[in-house]
């Protein structure tokens, strides 16, 4: 029987971790199946706070989890297969493993969806991202091209103009789906470029390990050429880690936990930390906030019953 069981192994997770260990509670951490999370995905993180040189993504998480396993938190790899929420203790299921725990925090992130091109994986971190607010400031002066057509692209674009010298808006339709004022704000920018009807078949250079372009094709006439760029970054939403809990935890309809205030969900002894839940900032400094949020919730939670 477990106090805690954490589920993620991001900011959020880590951080609840640490608390919860330091709080002798001996929590038990699902490293889940992107361990670190977003931000192992991620080269030098520069707007951490205490890093004033930047810090590299997977060290950080890394640092995170030593610190978390040096006041005895137990690490365990696997992902959580389906969870019985419906009486205490909860029972979480792990690749075919149960376990029984009195608290849980659900961590497990939000996954980016990527197009899933050959070398788009092997150029994440070196040119490739999902996150214009955590690697805008590395294409200072460079052309930097962006996926999408929602609102979220258009602010990635925006966002993106304080640096690059020219951001490339790339939509498969030909009409953009963001909203009329996302939409405006963009096109009143000047730096920022349209291409509709535009698919990318192919990113370029694996060899030199960094983004050196992309191959285009418009989906009306099936013209084909190559764009030198020096920056990819997608903005086609993110899906958050919650198929386990659903029909169980209050979800709203792309699958985020709702909060029912604080670090809690709608059930006693469950809370929630992180990109999971977190549509808004998803940063690793907020996810590790609420990862902090969520352990101080369940130290409460079991110090009132009598743990």
């Amino acid at each position: 029987m477990h106090n805690v069981i954490i589920i993620g192994s991001g900011c959020a997770g880590n951080t609840a971790a640490i608390y919860t260990a330091r709080a002798s509670l001996k929590p038990l951490v699902l490293i889940g199946h992107e361990p670190g999370g977003q931000l192992s995905l991620t080269s030098v993180v520069e707007n951490f706070p205490g890093f004033p040189k930047g810090v590299d993504g997977p060290e950080l998480v890394e640092n995170m989890k030593l610190q978390a396993e040096a006041f005895g938190a137990e690490y365990v790899y696997g992902t959580v297969d389906e969870a019985d929420l419906s009486s205490r203790p909860f029972k979480i299921n792990v690749e075919g493993e149960w376990h029984e725990t009195r608290t849980l925090i659900i961590a497990s992130g939000a996954s980016a969806r990527w197009l899933g091109l050959p070398n788009e994986q092997k150029l994440i971190g070196h040119g490739v991202s999902s996150c214009a607010t955590c690697d805008g400031a590395f294409y200072r002066d460079r052309k930097v091209i962006v996926i999408g057509g929602g609102d979220s692209a258009m602010e990635e674009a925006n966002f993106l103009t304080r640096f690059a010298s020219e951001v490339t808006l790339i939509h498969r339709r030909p009409q953009f789906r963001a909203s009329k004022i996302m939409l405006e704000r963009a096109r009143s920018n000047p730096k920022v470029k349209f291409l509709g009807s535009t698919v990318v078949d192919d990113i370029y250079d694996v060899e030199q390990n960094s983004v050196t372009g992309v191959k285009l094709r418009n989906l009306d006439d099936e013209r084909v050429w190559d764009q030198p760029v020096d920056g990819f970054f997608l903005a086609i939403g993110h899906v958050p880690n919650t198929k386990a809990f659903r029909g169980q935890i209050d979800l709203d309809p792309e699958g985020y936990i709702i909060s029912h205030g604080g670090a809690r969900t709608n059930i006693k002894g469950v809370f929630h930390a992180g990109d999971v839940q977190d549509r808004t900032y998803r940063q690793a400094v907020t996810a590790a906030g609420m990862g902090c949020m969520a352990a101080i919730e369940a130290e409460r939670f079991l110090e009132a019953e009598g743990h």
